[in-house]
Order: structure tokens, then sequence, then C-alpha cells
């Protein structure tokens, strides 16, 4: 048994039941830019006009517009040849990474950081399902990683959070943030927007290049999360550790 699956202690053990209560809460939540299309699926919408789901506007036609994309009913009524320009409706995916490695089972005061970046974790995927995001993620600790591909739905959130409350972690073991990193960069889908939850110990060059190469494709959001006894050590006394 780990310290994720003991129960009675919310300060160093992920709680399932506080996961869900952020649902309420989380629909307050605004998660950042994009177009906002309306209020259910399919919110954002791209900067590249092409041939897509939803119709933008009718204008003249111009050289090297497809004929396939005409107005024929306008162009009949002005005598005008004019083309019909679509504009490409998406679904942002979101993908949440979430530090479980030994240095985030630390805490002087409130909970642990690895309960911490669950609770965060758990409050952005409710926040994303309130507008209509696909939500995935990754858990990664010494163990290994674990993955999940984005999907739509309250099934998604579930999954995702039971998943902090029972991590299955598989594959090779995890030394350093340059392993879990060069894995996002083979499951964050390119326009995916992308929050890492990590105290960031152990961040090198490798590290580095990895999330400089995922932010050329993928709008990152970088949270520490850290104790303040982290960042300055007491000047003097006695403490009792355990």
């Amino acid at each position: 048994m780990n310290q994720f699956q003991i129960a009675g202690n919310e300060r160093i053990a992920v709680d399932l039941k506080t996961l869900l209560d952020l649902a309420k809460p989380a629909a307050a939540l605004k998660l950042g830019s994009g177009t906002i299309r309306a209020s259910q699926g399919g919110h954002y919408l791209s900067r590249f006009k092409g041939r897509g789901m939803a119709f933008d506007e009718t204008r003249l036609y111009q050289p090297g517009d497809d004929v396939r994309r005409i107005d024929w009913r306008v162009t009949a009524r002005t005598d005008k040849p004019h083309s019909k320009i679509y504009r490409e409706e998406r679904e942002r995916p979101m993908f949440i990474a979430v530090d479980y490695r030994a240095s985030m089972q630390f805490a002087t005061r409130g909970v642990f950081k690895a309960v911490q970046a669950a609770r965060l974790a758990a409050l952005l995927a409710w926040a994303a399902w309130h507008q209509g995001d696909r939500i995935g993620g990754q858990i990664f600790a010494e163990h290994g990683c674990q993955e999940f591909k984005p999907q739509n739905g309250k099934a998604a959130v579930l999954r995702f959070l039971n998943a902090l409350v029972r991590p299955d972690f598989a594959g090779d073991p995890v030394t350093g943030l340059d392993q879990p990193l060069a894995r996002l960069l083979h499951h964050a889908r390119p326009g995916s927007r992308v929050y890492i939850l990590s105290d960031f110990r152990g961040l090198n060059a490798a590290a580095e290049n990895h999330l400089a190469y995922l932010a050329r494709h993928c709008d990152i959001v970088l949270v520490q999360i850290f104790d303040p006894f982290e960042l300055a050590l007491p000047a003097s006394g006695r403490f009792r550790l355990v």
C-alpha cells in the first residue's frame, strides 16, 4: 500500500471525495485563451480559415479560391461570383501532468505537495469539463508513468480522478523530469493546453529542451508547488521531522 491509498489522513493522502467535491467550484474557473463560440462542445475557433464545419462568411471570389466553395445562391443573386469561407471549429484538448515523485511527499504545513497537486489537477479537470474540452493527463513518479488520452465527458474526468487516488504506474523507472517530459512530447497533441504541476526538482538541460520543444506546438502552463520551508531554512532552533 502506498501513501495515495492511506485512508483517514487527507494531509498526506489523496481523497477521492475531496476531488469530486471540486466539481462545483471549478465551474467558476476560466481556463485561458481561445475564441469561445458557445456554451457547449466545440468552443474554440482555429486561427486558420479553410474547409471546416462552421460557416464564417461569404465574400467575392478571389483568384485561387477553391471552386467547390462557390456560393451559387449569392452568385446568382448578385451576378458576381462569391466564395464561402469556413472556419474550423475545434475542441481544445487539455493535458494535465502531475508530479508524484518522492520530493512531492513533503510538507511542513497544510498538505503534502502531492496532495495539493492532485487537488489542483482535479480542479483543472472539472473546469475543462465545464467548458466542454477533452481531458487527458499524465501522472509520474519514480515507479513510472501513467498517461491518459484526452477524451470528452464526465467519464474522462472520473477516470483521471481515480488514477490520482490510485495511480497505476508502468514503464521504466523515472529518475528525473526529463523522462516524463519526453513522454509528453508523444502524448500531448499539437494545439493542446498542457498544465504541469510539479516542484520541478531535477529540472536539467534535457528537461528544459523538452519544454521548449513542447511549447512550439502547445500552450504550456507550469505550476510550481513548494513548501515555504524549502525556500529558506530557519536561522536556528530545534525541529521535529517525521
